[in-house]
């Protein structure tokens, strides 16, 4: 019988002191590893109220946001519907989006709102900066994005919330590789909801 309750790993996560600041990509993907299905939808993410504050709780720890242009679209309701406030959560989560600052890559965008710039540097350049501007880990989001930091390997923690559905193609969340890229699992959960968060940091040699 399956139980119904929550489950956390017994494994504990590594205290954030004992790392340096990290370069990470966190998506709500399938069991078959697509964060968007073959017609671009991703209903299927929608998180519960349970991983909506799990999900604030981890956005309020970052120092940065490198975005691609269409998560940046994608977002930007958070920071122009006032809508989007009119419940507590959402409210909670206007105000820590919208305190990230934001690194937009696009080739079509003239001009960003809020507390967002267009990227001025490459990929790794913009990283490079945007670690070195805080203290707090930083995410990267757009899949094509993230792929490119993955594949110039800059990418440190990989945070996937895999919802219950198998969509067989559409948007995957990693690219393909030409070699192994060994992984820690530091951390599992599973929300009532049945969504399993997997948070994995890449594997450093011992001599690193």
């Amino acid at each position: 019988m399956v139980n119904s309750e929550p489950h956390r790993d017994d494994r504990p996560s590594l205290p954030c002191d004992d790392v340096e600041a990290m370069l990470i990509y966190s998506m709500g993907v399938s069991v078959d590893g697509f964060i968007a299905d073959r017609d671009g939808a991703f209903g299927w993410t929608v998180p519960s109220e349970e991983q909506f504050r799990f999900h604030i709780a981890e956005v309020r720890e970052l120092g940065g946001y490198l975005c691609g242009r269409r998560l940046y679209e994608t977002m930007l309701v958070w920071e122009t519907d006032p809508s989007m406030r009119d419940n507590e959560l959402g409210a909670e989560f206007a105000d820590v989006w919208c305190a990230i600052p934001k690194v937009v890559f696009s080739r079509t965008l003239d001009s960003v709102h809020g507390n967002a710039r267009l990227a001025e540097a490459s990929v790794a350049g913009e990283a490079a900066a945007a670690l070195d501007a805080t203290d707090k880990d930083v995410s990267i989001g757009g899949a094509g994005l993230a792929a490119a930091a993955i594949e110039l390997g800059l990418v440190d923690e990989l945070r996937m919330f895999r919802n219950p559905v198998v969509v067989g193609g559409g948007t995957p969340f990693l690219p393909p590789v030409t070699e192994d890229v060994p992984l820690d699992l530091v951390e599992t959960r599973t929300f009532a909801s049945r969504v399993i968060y997997e948070r994995y940091r890449r594997a450093r040699d011992q001599s690193d």
